[in-house]
């Protein structure tokens, strides 16, 4: 029996690079973790198959910039308290639209703190956000719904192994570079491959070479497979190589990656987006910080970033540290707050026309 739990030291090589650290896309993933963690493919490939199997990675797929191909906000629902757990079972199970479903609290009452229900959800190409939501909405009873589309990118990675080390105030050299949020359109030839390639592997499909199979997939050769994944990759929609850990839920063996999972809200004047999301996005213990409008609702609030962890006052820590550094930029906060993430799921977001055109069939028939 291969050892399975993150803490590993070697599991924790591995998972180092493997979490978040391979960008865009790589011909032979499993040999590059490999180069980059010091760990022999085969130990690395045997490993991440271990660990797949056992549910302390939960998937192992190439990720894309998925707000490039498909409209898509992070959604906050308020829904009647009793009928919020059959909501929250309806997004995550017969809505593959949604991603991220969670259930966040916020430690006083406070803006927005009666919007329990926070999901994010994308609109495949040809399709509307806003009546996808609506339909939602009606499905699960929601009294209301705001959305929050992402206006630009500074942070988005999990990397959670190499952060359990990393000290509040932490921070890049730069601020964060924004990633503009622009829509790409694709061929049905480009669409086959992106397809294929964004499926999740199998415990058996982790092995060299492991495009061959999903190029046969996509019923293109190799090269071109390749040719397309590249093109795609170029044109900055595809994301990282990716080992996603179980993070919500404790492994097999009762260990856990994090307890808590901080979403983190800052108003700032209008103008001064692109300088703070930078700002932000620059502290090390952030896996993600956008900016989206969320609107009177939330005391518009405009800059967002996520962080995890095991310890609550360590995270209340971090944030005091972005606070401080804002501060030291002069950029005025008028209104700041911390909603918690209790219970969760978490799967990729479908972004295929064709999957929503037979999903929305489905709807109008049940």
């Amino acid at each position: 029996m291969l050892p399975i739990e993150h803490t590993d030291p070697i599991n924790a090589e591995i998972l180092a690079v493997s979490e978040d650290k391979i960008e865009g896309f790589v011909r032979e993933p499993f040999e590059e973790i490999a180069n980059r963690s010091g760990v022999a493919v085969e130990i690395v490939m045997a490993r991440i198959a271990a660990m797949l199997r056992a549910g302390t990675i939960r998937r192992v797929r190439q990720t894309l910039l998925a707000t490039n191909l498909a409209e898509g906000a992070l959604v906050a629902w308020k829904v009647p308290e009793e009928k919020i757990d059959a909501a929250f079972d309806w997004m995550f199970q017969r809505d593959p639209f949604s991603g991220h479903v969670v259930l966040r609290s916020t430690d006083t009452v406070s803006a927005g703190s009666d919007y329990k229900l926070w999901t994010t959800v994308k609109a495949p190409q040809g399709f509307s956000l806003q009546a996808h939501c609506e339909l939602l909405a009606k499905k699960v009873g929601a009294e209301r719904f705001r959305l929050m589309p992402a206006k630009g990118i500074f942070t988005l990675g999990v990397g959670h192994v190499r952060r359990k080390t990393i000290e509040p105030g932490s921070k890049a050299d730069q601020p964060a570079k924004m990633i503009p949020v622009q829509r790409v359109e694709l061929s049905e030839h480009e669409w086959n491959v992106l397809l294929a390639l964004k499926r999740e592997f199998t415990p058996e499909e982790v092995k060299q070479s492991p495009w061959v199979s999903r190029a046969s997939e996509a019923g293109v050769s190799l090269e071109e497979f390749y040719r397309v994944a590249e093109d795609l990759n170029a044109r900055k929609i595809v994301g990282r190589f990716s080992t996603f850990l179980e993070h919500v839920k404790p492994s097999a063996g009762g260990v856990r990656v994090t307890r808590f999972n901080a979403l983190f809200h800052w108003a700032i004047p209008h103008g001064r987006e692109i300088e703070t999301g930078g700002e932000v996005g620059r502290h090390h213990i952030l896996t993600h910080c956008y900016w989206r409008e969320a609107g009177p609702e939330f005391r518009n609030v405009n800059i967002m970033a996520v962080a995890h962890g095991t310890d609550k006052q360590l995270l209340l820590e971090h944030k005091a540290a972005i606070d401080r550094h804002l501060a030291s930029c002069g950029i005025l906060v008028s209104y700041t707050n911390v909603f918690w993430g209790g219970r969760s799921e978490i799967k990729p977001s479908e972004i295929s026309p064709r999957v929503y055109h037979e999903w929305l069939s489905e709807q109008g028939s049940s």
